[in-house]
């Protein structure tokens, strides 16, 4: 996965692409992965980075969703539940099994989640991931230790699936590559391209980089942009009706001390309506979500100072030692781009069913869905192109590919197993140049070797690449990313040719955008 490459091949192409998609997270990834594994001629650009977005921002679960079984919406659950085997069977470096606890206070509530988490099984049917079952309340005291002793006298047990989101999303893009699709980042569309009869036949890019524009013909362009797919769709009919309606989720992210083992809780209602899960991952605790609606989506989008407290205030509910502000470790938001109902006013309660829309001019947006859901929404998304453009009719091979990286044999708990059959290649770059195997921080297992492996073979451009999406830092300590930011500029400097200016704009840059990550740069709420 070149950018370079990529870009030579967009610039010299003197025939249309037989699909364009604009943006570069699960979606467009997704979709970008499907059409090129089927043999199709394939383009995909990005405004900033894979993932930067909603993609790399979730609560790291694949699963049916509990929540929507309860809203009645099983055709949602179904499909989540078959999506979520086929994930782990594709990718089971990145993709494994995660109990979850579901506390009760009382002993019907362990009748009422019992028999509907039987029902989700049933769903899974051969796709199941382990069946659920009662707990004692020994057994939940074993399992969560730090569990509030008042909140439970038993409970559930059910069990789902947990994954790392931006490498799962890195790998699709990488075997989107390895069947020929020409991907760039950094490259925003600013005008749709219309032939006399009003049809869409391309887009124009412009390469952040360079800031370069170039003509990109295609037979189909797919608006692939999640929250920001209005915009896209303002390009070609300036007054359209939005289709979404976004909200945020924040997280928050704990020492592993507050809540360690290896099973999650689930409180399936809060006082927002939500669910909220406890969950370990990376050696750390990730709490969330809330539900804000917003007016308008964001690269950057910032948590609000009652969401945090909101998260705080519930967790501390559940665990023998509250958490503080101080305790917290990464704060980082997500928006989702929820289709718009006819009567619901509430984003909690909007479908997360995918749309595919098809405009007089061509223009295809898919938007909605979830992350579990990705590569069946990619499969409608390109049998419905195929239908559009008149494209020769190939079958979609996607429920059978393994991804870029797969390992059949896997073990979670060997440290850097998320990267699968890469993991060799990485750890023969620290063997030929052994500076490249010190950590970068001595508290967390990310080596140098991962800045540079990163440049060279995923496309990462920045640091905020690196330490966000690439690797993880960002997210898991907000203060150690910044603290290492400055030698991953260097490294990635290296690698790409660039100045001593270059790092400190780019220190700058991440530092300033990594505030909003750090609890400490939040005020205390008023009360």
């Amino acid at each position: 996965m070149d950018r370079n490459e990529s870009l030579r091949r967009i610039y010299e192409r003197t025939t249309p692409f037989d699909l364009l998609i604009i943006g570069g997270g699960a979606t467009g990834v997704g979709v970008a992965m499907d059409a090129a594994s089927r043999g199709y001629d394939v383009a995909l650009i990005e405004q900033a980075d894979f993932g930067k977005g909603t993609s790399s921002r979730s609560t790291k679960l694949v699963h049916g969703g509990v929540r929507y079984l309860q809203q009645g919406n099983i055709t949602l659950v179904r499909d989540a539940l078959r999506e979520r085997t086929l994930l782990r069977r594709n990718a089971p470096h990145l993709v494994h099994d995660m109990p979850f606890v579901i506390p009760c206070e009382h002993w019907w509530q362990k009748i009422y989640f019992g028999i509907g988490l039987k029902l989700y099984d049933l769903l899974a049917w051969s796709d199941n991931f382990g069946s659920s079952h009662g707990a004692s309340q020994s057994d939940i005291a074993r399992d969560l230790p730090t569990l509030a002793a008042e909140k439970f006298s038993g409970g559930v047990v059910y069990h789902d699936g947990q994954f790392d989101d931006s490498r799962l999303l890195i790998n699709m893009a990488r075997t989107a590559a390895d069947h020929g699709a020409s991907l760039v980042n950094g490259m925003g569309a600013t005008e749709l391209v219309k032939n006399d009869d009003g049809r869409i036949v391309g887009v124009v890019a412009v390469d952040h980089e360079t800031s370069e524009t170039v003509t990109i013909r295609a037979n189909t362009v797919i608006n692939a942009a999640g929250p920001f797919c209005d915009a896209v769709r303002r390009m070609d009919k300036a007054d359209c009706q939005p289709m979404l309606a976004a909200s945020q989720g924040v997280h928050v992210v704990l020492p592993r001390s507050f809540f360690p083992g290896d099973v999650s809780l689930i409180v399936p209602k809060t006082s927002d309506g939500r669910v909220l899960f406890i969950i370990p991952w990376h050696d750390r605790v990730l709490v969330g979500t809330t539900d804000t609606p917003i007016p308008t989506p964001s690269l950057e989008p910032v948590a609000q100072e009652q969401e945090i407290q909101f998260l705080l205030d519930t967790t501390s509910e559940y665990l023998t030692h509250p958490p503080t502000r101080s305790d917290v470790r990464s704060v980082f938001v997500g928006i989702r781009p929820l289709v718009r109902g006819d009567k619901s006013a509430r984003t909690a309660s909007l479908s997360r069913d995918h749309v595919i829309r098809v405009e007089d001019s061509g223009l295809m947006t898919i938007t909605g869905g979830k992350w579990t859901t990705v590569r069946k929404m990619a499969e409608d998304c390109v049998d419905r192109a195929i239908t559009v453009s008149g494209l020769a009719k190939k079958p979609c091979v996607t429920p059978t590919l393994h991804l870029h990286g797969y390992a059949a044999e896997t073990n979670a708990d060997v440290a850097r197993s998320f990267y699968g059959s890469d993991l060799a290649a990485i750890e023969q770059l620290e063997s030929d140049t052994p500076d490249l195997a010190r950590r970068l921080s001595d508290d967390h297992p990310i080596h140098r070797s991962e800045v540079v492996w990163a440049v060279r073979h995923e496309m990462a451009r920045t640091v905020d690449d690196v330490l966000a999406r690439r690797t993880r830092l960002l997210l898991l300590d907000a203060d150690a990313a910044v603290a290492v930011c400055g030698d991953v500029a260097r490294l990635i400097a290296d690698e790409l040719g660039h100045d001593d200016a270059w790092c400190a704009d780019q220190v700058a840059q991440f530092t300033a955008m990594a505030r909003q990550y750090q609890i400490q740069n939040f005020g205390t709420p008023a009360t």
